[in-house]
């Protein structure tokens, strides 16, 4: 793609912005009044993004400005999962079904856009039938055995996390004897910040694996990558990226 747009970097921002500047050369040669609707894959700024995606990061950045999309009428996106706005005219419908349990509170729906003869865009949101819900639950297994609050989840997919200083015995038969659709089950005990016993897992969660290699870089030799080094973890994580992305997981 970056050849064939002639783009000097392989980054979503510069192909994007190449493929809409066709797009808009393409308009300008068509009679006046003539109405778009492009759809793109992208990350684009603002946009909040869940578990479920696969990680598009190339060069480091993984997000576009919506301005990119300037000069069309509407913007139909890919790629996050959540339902949403991001100006008037670019917008994700986001999935119909929810693909991990950090979807639990999405609403599903999807867009019903109408363009007006001048250009001018309305849109609805109608929800879509999610056959069953998801439910993520926390605490220790004898309070989600017993909390009568949490009745709505008996039929829900639950992903069970629980906080039992000790590991409980049969928690996932027992899980199931109240939630039979239980599909997670994760041991997180309650524990001080600064204890040392807190699982790696956790210590990892919610970081890249760019942040995760600089920190071994640091943690063995005293200091972190400098910039030519942290250059080239970007480049080998992207090249991962780009030649196996089926096989990625999702810590």
């Amino acid at each position: 793609v970056k050849d064939a747009f002639g783009v000097e970097k392989a980054a979503h921002e510069a192909v994007l912005a190449a493929a809409m500047d066709r797009v808009r050369a393409d308009l300008a040669a068509r009679p006046h009044g003539t109405r778009s609707v492009v759809l793109a894959h992208a990350f684009v700024t603002g946009g909040e993004a869940s578990d479920s995606e696969r990680d598009i990061t190339v060069g480091g950045v993984a997000a576009v400005p919506a301005g990119v999309f300037d000069g069309v009428d509407y913007a139909a996106l890919g790629h996050l999962h959540g339902c949403q706005t991001i100006t008037g005219r670019v917008r994700y419908s986001g999935s119909p079904l929810p693909y991990s349990f950090s979807e639990a509170a999405h609403r599903k729906s999807v867009w019903i856009v109408d363009l007006d003869a001048d250009g001018s865009v309305t849109a609805e949101r109608v929800d879509c039938p999610v056959p069953r819900p998801l439910a993520r639950l926390r605490g220790p297994l004898e309070d989600l055995l017993a909390d009568p609050a949490l009745a709505p989840h008996e039929e829900s997919w639950v992903e069970a996390t629980l906080t039992d200083p000790v590991r409980p015995a049969d928690p996932m038969a027992r899980l199931t004897e109240r939630f039979p659709h239980t599909l997670s089950l994760v041991f997180d005990p309650e524990r001080a910040p600064d204890d040392p016993d807190v699982s790696y897992a956790r210590r990892l969660a919610g970081r890249s694996d760019q942040q995760i290699a600089e920190d071994f870089v640091a943690h063995v030799r005293g200091a972190g990558p400098d910039a030519d080094e942290q250059a080239v973890l970007r480049e080998a994580f992207d090249a991962v990226r780009l030649d196996d992305p089926e096989h990625e997981v999702t810590r």
